[in-house]
């Protein structure tokens, strides 16, 4: 009883398959799934702001103010919901080619920043518009169109929220990937049948 169900999010017809309408596509997705996390979220904010009656453990009731404090997700529903680029971190800046590497240090990433380049870049005319600049701030931050759907909540800290999902980060992915590279090993060298009897023989 830990979790409960809030919504179920909409699937969209789809559009004929052409570069313009994959793009149209793209933007009609994104601000779809910001309309309904916005209905979702709705409660959350005005709580935050002016806190609610809660029951405490004690017995007694106290006004808190709860906050969204992690999302548990995979990586590929988290760029979607960051409006970020698949190749990227929803935490912070670090470059797509230093993914895997633990050298330097990379600024967390700001979402209300991204928000404001989005809005001013919209907003201007095609002649006039700062090309080098957004294309500067897409490719070096990896943000797509469309908006994060965390931007807005109050005292929430969107870089923050992200947190790993068990079962797609390390059962379906590094321990799978582990154990297909320990098996394909074994069999080059013709120690697989010894690796399961080495299993089997261990008690329950």
């Amino acid at each position: 009883m830990a979790i409960l169900l809030l919504g179920l999010l909409p699937i969209l017809p789809k559009l004929a398959k052409s570069s313009r309408a994959d793009k149209l596509q793209s933007l009609i997705n994104a601000d779809k799934l910001r309309g309904v996390f916005e209905l979702i979220f709705a409660p959350l904010n005005g709580a935050a702001r002016e806190g609610a009656p809660i029951d405490c453990a004690d017995g007694k009731i106290r006004r808190c103010f709860p906050i969204m404090s992690g999302w548990i997700a995979n990586h590929m529903e988290n760029v979607t919901l960051h409006g970020i680029k698949s190749n990227t971190c929803p935490k912070c800046e670090v470059p797509p080619e230093e993914l895997e590497s633990r050298a330097g240090h990379h600024c967390a990433r700001d979402y209300a920043r991204y928000e404001r380049y989005q809005g001013e870049n919209s907003s201007l005319d095609s002649e006039t518009h700062d090309a080098a600049h957004t294309r500067y701030t897409n490719e070096t931050h990896g943000i797509k169109r469309g908006q994060n759907v965390f931007q807005g909540l109050v005292r929430v800290s969107t870089p923050d929220l992200h947190k790993p999902d068990m079962l797609h980060t390390l059962y379906l992915g590094l321990f799978k990937h582990m154990m297909d590279w320990i098996q394909g090993f074994l069999k080059k060298h013709a120690r697989q049948q010894a690796f399961d009897d080495a299993w089997k023989a261990l008690p329950p």
